[in-house]
């Protein structure tokens, strides 16, 4: 509908002898759309005006392969939004990458839709524990339901609850220093009751990785979990571990970047939209391989050449260490636990309304990156405070893999820094001293007796 709108806008400007590229949003798209609305869709017209949202969001995702976003000198405040192929006689149905998703197929009557299986669920339907297909209904001892299932070699589950619809699943694995330990472990009293979070601890990985379970779905991640292949539009991966003070650096190698796929590879927190470029929203810095643009925000600026296949590239990222700035990572021991085959995890709800309130300036940050070795110059100064996840977004089936030390390609000689490898030991170190802090706090009413009982 945008393509379609803004291409009728620029067909009238044509006729009006005044030919334009760029139209506004709020002033010139979503009007059209709204006076064509049954012209050019048969769904109903929406009541609300949540529709709005979604042309944002559609546009944002499909600058650089679609459509074309500019700041005009005199309308600074409303982006300005055109078409990437200005030629409007190449606009029509892209049959072949339809058939390529399933959603058309070939027969001897043409073309046709494929029929959506019975199996999909409205919105409504009750959320579940992902995978659990026997809740409320189990009645298995508590052996089976604690028991240390094996991991695969690269330490994570190969089928595992995502992280997705507003809540996030964290590994967790028994903790032998929490107390009456044993004696949970010898009751055969547990079946069909919660587990105290208390008794166990997240699971932090040895080495730094990507993130099979922070990851957008369609995403194919290797077996060694250090590249990952794109599908279709812009989605993104996050790696394993966080950093939050210090100077850390990482590297990504473009191993294949068929046409018209393009990367957005950077920096980025926990509630980076994993459905969408990094860089979209506030908690994303990212460096584009079209045009070597910087996107913070959905905010683009020219920042170097481009890059592409064969290209290796570095991310530096400077935090100061600040007063305010808390060391010790958040304990999930007092998370409710839930079971998903054969593993155990803990559930943290989204809050993302709240991040975005707490986002704070830090003073003197730097992220920069480097290209074969060659310092492109700072991206981003002042960038929010937080804990920043090596990221790498991607659109198509481009693939990136990833190395996080300690055997750099181009290590920095100018900088003072620390491998990304380096944070694995480290967290390690955070997350057992979070732990012993709880359990102290907490010594004396932490008790399995009544709950037993219950």
């Amino acid at each position: 509908m945008c393509l379609t709108a803004i291409g009728n806008l620029m067909q009238a400007s044509v006729k009006e002898g005044s030919p334009r590229t760029l139209f506004s949003k709020d002033r010139e798209i979503i009007p059209f759309i709204d006076c064509h609305w049954e012209s050019m869709t048969t769904m109903p017209r929406r009541v609300t005006q949540s529709w709005h949202m979604t042309v944002h969001r559609a546009l944002l995702k499909d600058i650089d392969t679609l459509f074309t976003c500019e700041e005009l000198p005199v309308d600074n405040i409303h982006p300005m939004y055109g078409l990437l192929a200005s030629n409007l006689m190449q606009i029509k149905p892209n049959y072949e990458a339809m058939i390529r998703g399933g959603h058309l197929k070939v027969t001897d009557m043409g073309i046709q839709h494929v029929p959506m299986s019975s199996s999909v669920k409205g919105r409504s339907t009750k959320r579940r524990v992902p995978g659990d297909q026997s809740a409320g209904t189990s009645r298995k001892g508590r052996g089976s339901e604690t028991g240390a299932a094996k991991l695969p070699s690269h330490g994570y589950p190969l089928e595992h609850p995502y992280n997705k619809d507003g809540y996030r699943y964290i590994l967790a694995e028994p903790d032998p220093h929490a107390p009456f330990r044993q004696e949970f472990d010898e009751s055969s009293d547990w079946a069909g009751k919660p587990i105290p979070g208390w008794l166990y601890r997240t699971l932090s990985p040895s080495s730094v990785l990507l993130a099979l379970h922070d990851r957008a779905p369609q995403l194919k991640i290797s077996e060694d979990r250090l590249a990952v292949t794109g599908e279709k539009g812009y989605s993104m991966v996050r790696a394993t571990h966080a950093v939050s003070r210090g100077a850390w650096y990482w590297e990504a190698t473009l191993e294949e970047m068929p046409e018209g796929s393009a990367t957005r590879i950077g920096w980025g927190q926990e509630y980076a939209n994993l459905q969408a470029p990094l860089g979209y929203d506030k908690f994303g810095y990212s460096w584009r391989s079209r045009k070597g643009t910087c996107f913070h925000e959905s905010h683009g600026k020219h920042y170097s050449d481009t890059y592409g296949e064969g290209d290796t590239l570095g991310f530096l990222i400077i935090l100061p260490e600040t007063p305010d700035v808390n060391t010790i990572p958040h304990t999930f021991k007092d998370r409710p636990l839930v079971k998903f085959k054969s593993h155990l995890y803990y559930e943290e709800k989204d809050n993302i309304a709240e991040s975005l309130k707490k986002l704070k300036v830090l003073s003197k940050s730097k992220i920069i990156f480097f290209k074969n070795g060659q310092c492109q110059g700072v991206a981003f100064e002042d960038v929010y405070g937080g804990a920043y996840h090596p990221t790498v977004s991607l659109y198509k089936s481009v693939t990136v893999s990833v190395n996080f030390g300690p055997n750099f390609k181009y290590p920095p000689s100018e900088f003072s820094y620390k491998g990304m490898y380096e944070k694995a030991e480290e967290a390690i170190c955070e997350h057992t001293l979070a732990d012993l802090l709880y359990l102290t706090e907490n010594d004396g009413k932490l008790r399995i007796d009544t709950l037993t009982t219950i």
